[in-house]
């Protein structure tokens, strides 16, 4: 059985969002993005070795401190918490719980509170 790809990889993770969906943007030679409520919350290239998310200012300031693969999301977009991660054509197992981590977070952020909230309460840690 091959890796699945970056792409079904991301698919798979954003699959477990309520709501979400994928909308391929012609205007940008068909690159997918992932919206909830009409927003997106997650862009991506083609073949996802890039992703951007939202995060909060302080982890998105934290995660490009630290992490050699993160930058500011450009168009001015960086400054309002968007981070733009380049992953390898095979990220490790531990990578990718990081990076559904920051979809989480950015979906979070994104989507309408109630949908948020289901979210949110899936990521606490039990008492």
């Amino acid at each position: 059985m091959s890796a699945a790809s970056n792409m079904e990889r991301l698919e798979q993770i954003v699959g477990r969002l309520p709501e979400a969906r994928r909308v391929d943007i012609e205007a940008w030679g068909g690159e997918p993005t992932f919206r909830v409520g009409g927003k997106n919350f997650v862009f991506a290239s083609t073949d996802a070795t890039t992703i951007t998310v939202k995060l909060p200012k302080d982890e998105a300031a934290a995660v490009i401190a630290t992490d050699l693969q993160a930058a500011p999301t450009g168009y001015g977009l960086g400054r309002h918490g968007w981070v733009s991660v380049t992953l390898d054509r095979r990220p490790s197992t531990a990578r990718w719980q990081e990076v559904e981590e920051w979809i989480r977070t950015s979906y979070a952020l994104i989507a309408p509170r109630k949908l948020a909230r289901q979210v949110l309460d899936q990521d606490q840690p039990s008492p």
